[in-house]
């Protein structure tokens, strides 16, 4: 088997090399745009960034804490409540204060979401503002 590289009367012939010129166009371009976002890359402002720092939340004697067991049981400052709106009623009381107060949620880590997701939601119905979580702090040093 042989290939035919060109005719014998003269017309076109075929080629049978690659053309590298666009290849070339192309690795230039990427050159160019190299050496011009490195610099910038390379040299940023300089500051001195915080430290990291965790300090423990103050418990306000105002901020109510509510617990979340694994079975989805709902506690109001270790006291249990029976449902979702005796919940509703608690915090409405709670939303009206001025200052109000922070609703801290502690959760089981195995708690299903629902749960969670209904005391934030009550949360939110009554007009609590400011929801946030107690969690397990990572060990030190680990």
């Amino acid at each position: 088997m042989s290939m035919n590289v060109a005719s014998d009367d003269g017309e076109d012939t075929v080629m049978s090399e690659i053309n590298t010129t666009p290849l070339v166009d192309i690795m230039l371009v990427l050159l160019i745009i190299f050496l011009i976002t490195s610099p910038v890359v390379l040299k940023t402002i300089s500051v001195k960034l915080p430290p990291e720092l965790n300090q423990p939340l103050k418990t306000n004697p105002e901020n109510i804490n509510i617990s979340i067991d694994k079975d989805g049981g709902t506690y109001w400052n270790q006291k249990q409540l029976g449902s979702t709106a005796e919940l509703l009623e608690k915090l409405k009381v709670e939303a009206v204060k001025v200052p109000q107060p922070e609703v801290h949620i502690r959760g089981d880590s195995d708690t299903p979401y629902q749960f969670v997701g209904k005391v934030i939601l009550t949360s939110q119905r009554a007009g609590i503002q400011k929801i946030g979580f107690i969690t397990e702090p990572p060990a030190r040093g680990g």
